[in-house]
């Protein structure tokens, strides 16, 4: 997980870092935090990278107010979570006017950041869940949020698509379902034949791995280290 935290006060965004990873470590999640003194300078980082999970910003900052920032943010992306914390509570009726995710007061207090980020992970965990993946199968059109997906095997020149009680034929190749599924953290080719959702893998006993419901498939040699790497990716965090 990504955070950003822009203030412009140095005290108060070391007290936001160490808050914000204190609560990740409680939470095994692995956090990396980045930190600016000022609007400028995030919105000139955020111009060559904008893959943050969360932002943190205080309204009150220089020549570029928080609010301020947060309204052009809002222009070129209206869904990544912006939290305020400030000094002041005059702001609030412009915080709904960005969609913050919420506004906390200064002195900032630890339990109400933690209840805000617990907020916040449990609702970004669920609409990863609810994604929904688009395959081409035999019968159609066949929409599936990833966590449905256990593995898909190739066949020929398509593959079987297997969840928990049935499976699907699809038409696309294993290197097309690669290409398709291997960007996401649930997703690793653990064959020249298999892709596996790691969520649904409940141990790896070589040259297995084990599924939930006991089911089998092969983990190839030259796969060991990037399935190991996989799974360890998706449970920290």
């Amino acid at each position: 997980m990504r955070i950003a935290i822009c203030d412009d006060e140095e005290a108060q965004r070391l007290l936001l870092q160490k808050y914000v990873e204190e609560w990740a470590q409680e939470n095994s999640i692995h956090l990396a935090t980045t930190l600016f003194a000022s609007g400028e300078s995030f919105w000139f980082a955020w111009e060559d990278d904008s893959a943050y999970d969360l932002l943190i910003f205080d309204i009150e900052m220089g020549q570029m107010s928080g609010m301020e920032l947060a309204g052009v943010i809002r222009k070129k992306d209206e869904e990544i979570p912006i939290l305020f914390v400030t000094g002041y509570d005059s702001y609030m009726a412009q915080g709904f006017e960005v969609a913050a995710l919420h506004y906390l007061l200064k002195p900032l207090r630890k339990e109400k950041l933690f209840a805000v980020l617990d907020k916040f992970n449990k609702n970004r965990m669920r609409k990863e869940q609810e994604e929904k993946l688009l395959f081409r199968t035999e019968l159609g059109p066949l929409s599936l949020p990833a966590a449905k997906i256990w593995y898909i095997e190739a066949r020929a020149h398509q593959c079987i698509l297997y969840m928990e009680d049935e499976s699907r034929i699809l038409c696309s190749s294993i290197s097309e379902m690669v290409k398709q599924l291997c960007g996401r953290k649930e997703f690793v080719r653990c064959h020249r034949s298999y892709l596996v959702n790691v969520q649904h893998v409940s141990a790896i006993v070589k040259p297995e791995l084990i599924l939930d419901d006991k089911r089998r498939i092969p983990v190839s040699r030259s796969a060991e280290k990037e399935v190991n790497q996989a799974f360890i990716e998706l449970y920290k965090g």
